[in-house]
């Protein structure tokens, strides 16, 4: 008989029956680790190496699946548990079922690394490096199946970890998903040279540095020197005071005060997502009173306007099929000059479930269950990505909160802006949203080459450059302001221009590498 392949996987089965879905598990409580705040990426590559060793001493294409779906289980019930807080800001719904809703969602999610760990021991358990290359290949694809269907859900993709790492630039080339596939590569190449094919591994190891600085070859320099001058505002104004009634007088106040300056010259004043709680423009046409006070509102923001400046803000809008009553709304962003007149206005597009609309209403509704957020309807989808043109400053790009965590679709690329404005209200995420967050804005910002400007009411505010670089930013918990320059914007970068096809490529290109070191095993 000929001799077996070097990179063969030993089948018989060595570890006791219930062992290994506890360690998966585990792997994947160890792989969040690497998430913020706490940031330990090392440890996402010891997660998934350990997964893929579980999956290696795998006999069966079930327990395959079984131990990617346990992983997934351990890593979203971690890296998610800022979901739970959202629930004690409410009193519809009792705050432990925030846990169980944790647990619900990761159980879910968890479906697509068993996704990827089936189809991997499926066609490359037999071949240890083809198996590498194929776990790559299919997280890559399964971890854009999960940012896509039902909506979505892309948060704390596994590229994101290698954030303080410079493999984190190939974003601007490969996108978020190509550089999860790199983590994972990075994870089978240690697989490799614990399992003593050091040669292997360390090539492997090596090939993926080189890919992180030959990306510096792919930059292009910024299209010129720093911009407008900024001011950025954190009220500090928590998700338990905001919707008070009275609190208004309040939060207006400290928007004020931090939106005071004594410098000269005209300059861009950026809010929060929906710091203004009040409808800026009400849709209530038959009962006057509504159009009159949304008016006034505009005239109240515009008293902290100098002359020369221009606001950006978060808001809502109420909509009015009959011209009577309320019947749905939008969480907006409005560009406002010192005259009150709003001359630009962004709706969000990419809602979140359970937060800014109900789905399946009726049902749900009548079995007890309600938004997260204040209000009785529901909020509109906007068009999409878009740029607004603002006097003295150039396009801006708006993305509303969580629509920043999807990569490929924060901006218009028929009409490339400047810079992306993300105003979010990040007040609900507890302790471990927030820097995760920000963490996926400067993934935005490596890809797309744009700087990108976060307003929040109670942190993480910052200004991150094009190439990912967090340059200030203001606590989580404090009160406070940037006053900054906005950082220049580069040319499109590769993934600029081709977007999400760039990392479905990279799949391809690891099954064809795959397929050549099998067939050579052979």
């Amino acid at each position: 008989m000929p001799a077996a392949p070097a990179h063969e996987i030993p089948q018989p089965w060595t570890l006791p029956r219930l062992k290994p879905f506890l360690f998966a598990f585990l792997a994947g409580l160890l792989s969040a680790l690497g998430f913020e705040p706490l940031n330990l990426w090392p440890l996402t590559l010891a997660g998934f190496g350990w997964l893929m060793w579980l999956l290696q001493h795998a006999w069966r294409k079930r327990r395959a699946l079984a131990l990617g779906w346990w992983f997934g289980v351990g890593q979203f019930v971690l890296g998610l548990n800022w979901i739970a807080t959202a629930f004690t800001y409410q009193s519809a719904m009792p705050a432990w079922l925030g846990w169980v809703s944790v647990v619900l969602l990761s159980l879910y999610l968890a479906v697509y690394p068993a996704m990827a760990a089936g189809l991997a021991w499926r066609y490359g358990k037999t071949d240890r490096l083809a198996f590498v290359f194929l776990f790559a290949a299919a997280w890559i694809v399964t971890e854009w199946l999960r940012a896509t269907m039902f909506t979505g859900f892309a948060w704390n993709p596994v590229g994101v970890s290698l954030l303080p790492t410079a493999a984190a630039r190939l974003a601007s080339i490969i996108g978020t998903y190509g550089l999860s596939g790199i983590t994972v590569l990075m994870a089978g190449a240690l697989v490799l040279i614990y399992e003593r094919y050091r040669k292997t591994g360390f090539i492997l190891l090596a090939v993926v540095v080189g890919l992180a600085l030959v990306r510096f070859g792919f930059d292009r320099p910024s299209s010129g020197p720093a911009g407008a001058p900024l001011t950025i505002v954190q009220p500090n104004v928590g998700q338990e005071l905001k919707w008070t009634d009275g609190f208004e007088d309040v939060n207006f106040a400290r928007l004020r005060q931090l939106s005071a300056t004594d410098k000269p010259g005209p300059r861009l004043l950026l809010w929060p997502e929906a710091a203004i709680t009040e409808p800026l423009q009400d849709e209530r046409r038959l009962l006057p009173l509504y159009p009159l006070r949304a008016a006034g509102v505009q005239q109240r923001l515009a008293s902290v306007l100098r002359p020369g400046d221009t606001l950006l803000t978060g808001g809502v809008t109420f909509q009015s099929s009959d011209g009577r009553y309320v019947t749905s709304g939008t969480n907006s962003v409005f560009a406002m000059d010192t005259s009150g007149r709003i001359f630009g206005r962004y709706d969000k597009a990419h809602l979140v479930p359970y937060g800014e609309y109900l789905p399946a209403r009726p049902i749900l509704s009548a079995i007890g269950l309600s938004r997260l957020s204040p209000g009785d309807v529901d909020f509109d989808e906007g068009p999409g990505p878009r740029s607004l043109t603002l006097p003295g400053v150039g396009k801006v790009g708006l993305q509303i909160c969580y629509e920043i965590i999807f990569s490929g679709h924060v901006v218009d690329r028929k009409n490339r802006p400047n810079f992306i404005f993300n105003p979010s209200n990040d007040a609900w995420f507890g302790r471990w949203g927030p820097p995760q967050h920000l963490a996926q804005a400067r993934l935005r910002a490596i890809e797309e080459g744009l700087p990108v400007v976060r307003s929040t009411p109670t942190g993480i505010s910052a200004v991150v450059d094009a190439d990912g670089t967090l340059l200030q930013s203001i606590p989580w918990r404090q009160m406070g302001k940037i006053d900054a320059l906005l950082p220049p914007a580069k040319a499109p970068t590769f993934f600029a221009r081709f977007g999400n096809i760039v990392p479905f490529l990279l799949s391809l290109i690891l099954v064809g590498i795959a397929i050549a070191v099998h067939r050579r095993a052979r």
